[in-house]
């Protein structure tokens, strides 16, 4: 019965994409929904840039094993990222009126720098996207009792996914994910009341948490855990900056006040309510603490379904799954639809200069089918973890991504030469430490951030000054070097 229950949610998902495509006119309404979204759509869609199955299902049985420790990146990161965003970034890149973050590295610099910063974006979305298709999977595996395998789970989920997003687009992504954001809040919440109860109390949890130094989070005064606590928190709040999913929610707001203060809220209120799954997640521990040791051992991402199951009323059965249905589906798609559009836009558009809007709605379109089975394929022959897929997303763009955009939007001095060193030596940097010298106390893109930022510093020194700076209450205009 549940799982039927659940099917039938989906056939509703399905159906607001329906109505989500009968909006798309144009490529412009496909990519950023017209720019005209409100406030409510723009809060929700960012608070569900993250709150996916990593939230759910990776970081609350990380937190039962390591604690506050092991969340340094996310929640923590992810959600300083958002408020970085909206705060810093979202006022300059509105106001230039781009379709892409590579539309922005094309204008400032050129059109090499558009092409390996897009490649780079669209790669960091394997892990992150696959991690919400493996969360599929384990959901299905667990509504059908092990009938239906994970993988075969995670065939299910991305063909729902892929029907609405491929139909609506960023329409699709915003109506779906406000009726999902309703359905998260309410349920988890209700769940989690139920759960406190069952396991004695809310203060019982805390205080049980709090004695087994749960809670401790600032590292040591030892250097090696002071860098390795900072590379695990600037992976997420400054590497997952440069990502084309977050722009775009930004920049199909209505006006540039909602693209500002709704990405920055959506970020603050990221940060708050990931603490549910979390005090979800560790109430478990009082009330089957074998159930947990067993999952511990074998996947500890099934803590949390599987105390749904054999302990929550049908109810709050049907409510859990649903909101984590709505979680996992309102991250995916969108995130299924920024590398395609980065690619259709910034890859396959160099090529064919002479492409028309039809065409290029036509080519965004085939790519999400395109990148829907390179993730599925890459869910399925992963042994990662949901919370391990989730972290390697955004090392590449740290490396080479995040210190072009920076300097490109405010220092008059950022140039090709210096984009060209800040690329080679930072991705040349990270790559070198991460496949040929053994793990030591830094993680590698940290090494990379700093060599992109050196290379930024001696080419935009040695190099001419580019004309082109992005800044609040300036136009935008071409840089003497750049150009398609």
């Amino acid at each position: 019965m549940l799982l039927w229950l659940v099917i039938g949610y989906l056939v509703v998902s399905i159906g607001i994409g329906v109505y989500a495509a009968t909006r798309v006119h144009d490529a412009r309404d496909y990519i950023v929904a017209g720019r005209n979204l409100p406030f409510v759509i723009v809060l929700a869609m960012v608070f569900a840039t993250w709150f996916g199955a990593e939230t759910v299902l990776g970081i609350s049985a990380t937190f039962i094993d390591e604690g506050f420790r092991g969340l340094i990146s996310d929640p923590l990161g992810a959600s300083l990222c958002l408020v970085l965003f909206g705060l810093i970034f979202a006022r300059p890149l509105y106001r230039l009126n781009l379709l892409t973050l590579g539309d922005f590295f094309r204008a400032r610099y050129n059109r090499p720098t558009e092409v390996v910063l897009s490649l780079c974006i669209i790669v960091s979305y394997l892990g992150w996207v696959g991690a919400q298709m493996t969360a599929l999977g384990l959901v299905f595996n667990v509504l059908s009792d092990g009938l239906i395998s994970v993988n075969q789970g995670v065939l299910i989920g991305a063909g729902v996914v892929l029907i609405y997003t491929l139909l609506g687009g960023m329409w699709s992504v915003a109506l779906t994910t406000f009726v999902q954001m309703i359905v998260i809040v309410l349920g988890l919440l209700y769940v989690t009341f139920i759960a406190g109860d069952m396991a004695g109390g809310f203060a019982t949890v805390i205080d049980k948490a709090a004695a087994e130094g749960k809670f401790s989070f600032l590292p040591t005064l030892e250097w090696s855990d002071m860098l390795a606590w900072t590379a695990a928190l600037l992976t997420l709040a400054l590497g997952s900056i440069p990502q084309q999913d977050v722009f775009q929610r930004v920049n199909s707001s209505r006006n540039e006040r909602i693209a500002v203060w709704g990405t920055t809220l959506g970020g603050v209120s990221y940060f708050f309510f990931a603490a549910v799954p979390l005090f979800l997640a560790y109430s478990a521990t009082l009330i089957d603490p074998a159930m947990v040791e067993r999952f511990m051992e074998e996947d500890s991402q099934l803590i949390l379904p599987n105390l749904i199951v054999g302990y929550m009323p049908f109810a709050a059965q049907v409510v859990f799954f649903g909101a984590l249905l709505s979680v996992i589906m309102s991250t995916a798609s969108g995130t299924l639809l920024a590398p395609s559009v980065t690619f259709s836009e910034n890859i396959l558009r160099g090529f064919w200069p002479s492409m028309t809007d039809r065409q290029l709605l036509l080519s965004t379109r085939l790519a999400v089918v395109a990148f829907t089975t390179l993730v599925v394929l890459y869910a399925v022959s992963t042994a990662a973890t949901i919370h391990q897929m989730v972290e390697n997303a955004y090392r590449i763009t740290l490396a080479g991504a995040f210190v072009p955009l920076l300097a490109g939007l405010f220092w008059r001095r950022a140039n090709n030469l210096g984009v060209t060193l800040s690329i080679v030596l930072g991705l040349g940097t990270w790559l070198g430490l991460e496949f040929f010298v053994e793990e030591g106390d830094v993680e590698p893109q940290l090494y990379g951030l700093v060599a992109s930022a050196l290379g930024m510093l001696v080419g935009g020194f040695l190099g001419p000054a580019g004309r082109y700076v992005a800044q609040p209450g300036h136009q935008a205009t071409e840089s003497p070097e750049g150009g398609r």
